[in-house]
């Protein structure tokens, strides 16, 4: 398989090789590769916990990502409920009446359609609610989330 692929996108293949999704010759600096160790637990790191060591480190949560791609770790436990949450994967449901003031933030904030991940995060501080109050107004209201700030979607 070349690498990198056109599309950065991975296959079904790919499903358990994190790292390729990032050039062959790029490398872990020593900092967050410790701290992404020291967070990890059986394999799995986070999402929480990840966004703690980009804030500790003053870095970006991609960074983080990129150090837990590259030690082929799992991530879990998605801060929007989307993904890392046992065999059901993700644990958001729709919102079964979404308040007007938040559907409108959402759709101020679509970028072709879709609400990228640190925009509901900025929602959610906004308006004072929980992140997956956000996720969850996005099921109900048919909107993708994409763009997951540590690069996990």
């Amino acid at each position: 398989m070349p690498f990198p692929k056109e599309d950065n996108k991975m296959t079904h293949e790919d499903i358990g090789h994190f790292a390729k999704k990032h050039p062959q010759d790029r490398k872990p600096d020593p900092k967050i590769a410790e701290a992404v160790k020291q967070g990890a637990a059986n394999g799995e790191i986070s999402c929480a916990v990840a966004h703690k060591i980009a804030s500790d480190l003053n870095v970006l949560p991609k960074e983080v990502g990129f150090h837990i791609d590259y030690f082929e770790m799992q991530m879990v436990k998605c801060q929007l409920g989307l993904y890392g949450y046992g065999p059901r994967k993700g644990i958001v449901k729709p919102m079964e009446t979404v308040p007007e003031e938040l559907d409108r933030a959402i759709r101020d904030s679509l970028t072709d359609g879709r609400l990228f991940c640190k925009s509901a995060w900025d929602i959610a501080e906004r308006l004072g609610i929980g992140k997956m109050e956000v996720s969850s107004a996005c099921e109900a209201l048919n909107i993708r989330i994409s763009s997951c700030q540590l690069g996990a979607f």
